[in-house]
Formats: C-alpha cells, structure tokens, sequence
C-alpha cells in the first residue's frame, strides 16, 4: 500500500510537470514513450521471441503520437504506410515459421496501432480548438484533458479505496479478485462528484464553451468510469489468458505502463467520439 501511494504521488508531479509542456514538443515525444514502452509490455506477454518483430512494433508504436502531433505539417499517405508494415510482419512470420505464429503478429501488430493512437487522444483534446474553432476554445481543450485523466485514475483510485473499506460483493471474481461492485460505485460517484467540481472550476473562471453542460459533462463523466472499469478489467483478462500478473514492474505498487494506462486506452477514445458528436449536432 506505502509503495503504491508513494508512486502514485510521484507520478503525478511527473504528469503535471508533462502537463506544462503541453504546447511543446517534449509533449509528443513523452507520449512516444509511454506508448513504446506500453507496446514493449505488450509484446512480450504475448510471448514474442523475434527481435525484428519486436522493434517494428516498438517503433510504429513510437512515431504514431509524433505523427498525430506533427500530421497537420506532414503529407505521408497513410495506407501505404500500413501496408508496408503489415508486409513486413508477415515476411518476418514466413522467415521465422518456427518461432513467430499468426496470432502473436495479429496480436502485436493491433497493440502497436491501438495502444499509441488511443493515447495520443490527448493531442487531439489538447487541438480541439484548431480541429473545431467554431464550437471550442483553447481552454476547452485543456478541460477535456484533465478531464479524461480524472475519468481514468481518480475513478481508479476511488474504487481501490472504497472497495478497501467497504467492498462485499466481487465484482468478476475469476479475472480480478479485488474489485467489487462497492468499489465500482464509489469510484463512480465520486469520480462525478470531482468532475462536477473540475466543471464549475472551468466554467466560472476560464469561460468554457456553452456547449459543455454540467448534465454531459455528470453523464460522460458516469458512462467514461464505467468504460474504465470494464477497460481495466478487459486488461486484466488478457494477462489471465497469458498467466501473469502485471504487464511490467516500471511503476513499483502499480505494475507496467499498461497497467496504469489500461483504462486510458478505452476512456480517451470514447471521450474523443463525444467530443466530436457534440461538435457534429
């Protein structure tokens, strides 16, 4: 418990430090990071051996968040991109049958391009102003990415502490034996409760767009802890099928870099599809 707090408190100095470099470079090129070292924890529960392989999927799992940060002065054609890569993989299957099946390249390859993408929503929060300057403002952006983090760890955070002290009742017993529907509810609620508190903070002293209401941002904010939770648990159902326990051992208390951003991997997304929907109507 000490070493999971402990890490936890240094870890956000770390993102609010990270925070601060939003409109700079090192904002990518952190996430770029992140993200590789995500996919390398990936990978490797899903047993790959070829050290070819391994790189092609660390290195498209890097240069996607620099892609999203620096698309808009970039003129690469995607689909021949992809294609290139997926060749590649499989040329490698083929050179080394013995040791590389279908599944692991299947499997890796879907980490290498979801996993970063996922998490380089944060890039498109932060521009939403740009991508949509009649419905947001620069400010809005920076909501939504506070936001998106508050729906991921406070939730997180919220239904460990709950479930602590008042969890009775298992959540999914087989694939994570900790979590209880308690804790699930507590996390939700207050994860609301704080993200209504994030809203009036916004709204009365750094004129968020009309368009973000208490009552979207109350129902997002339930809808997004819910999908975290069942994010986490999607996680934790692929390392049952892989027999380990966490994804890495970077974040002492909390595992690898996928086991703190598991949930962020299925909330930002989500988060970004609501965004443009409101954008839309």
């Amino acid at each position: 418990m000490k070493t999971r707090i402990i890490t936890g408190l240094v870890g956000l100095v770390i993102v609010i430090g990270w925070l601060f470099s939003m409109y700079t470079p090192i904002f990518a090129v952190v996430l770029a990071l992140v993200a590789a070292i995500g996919v390398y924890e990936m990978i490797k529960a899903f047993e790959v051996k070829n050290l070819v392989f391994r790189i092609l999927c660390i290195a498209v799992a890097a240069l996607i968040p620099l892609y999203f940060d620096y698309k808009s002065g970039l003129n690469i054609p995607l689909f021949p991109v992809i294609t290139a890569v997926v060749i590649i993989s499989l040329i490698i299957m083929v050179l080394d049958f013995e040791n590389l099946k279908f599944e692991q390249v299947a499997s890796s390859l879907a980490a290498s391009v979801f996993v970063p993408s996922a998490l380089s929503c944060v890039i498109l929060f932060r521009d939403v102003y740009i991508t949509s300057p009649d419905t947001y403002k620069k400010t809005d952006g920076i909501f939504f990415l506070l936001f998106a983090f508050f729906c991921c760890w406070l939730s997180d955070t919220f239904a460990f502490f709950t479930g602590k002290f008042f969890g009775k009742h298992k959540l999914a017993p087989v694939i994570s034996p900790k979590k209880t529907i308690e804790g699930a509810i507590g996390g939700i609620v207050c994860t609301a409760i704080l993200n209504v508190v994030l809203f009036l903070v916004f709204k009365y002293n750094f004129d968020l767009s009309a368009e973000i209401g208490l009552i979207t941002v109350i129902i997002s904010s339930v809808v997004l802890s819910v999908i975290s939770i069942f994010g986490d648990l999607a996680a934790s159902t692929v390392k049952r099928h892989h027999g380990i326990k966490d994804f890495g051992n970077i974040l002492p208390g909390h595992g690898g870099v996928m086991d703190r951003f598991d949930s962020s991997c299925f909330v930002f997304p989500v988060l970004y599809s609501i965004i443009t929907v409101i954008n839309a109507i």
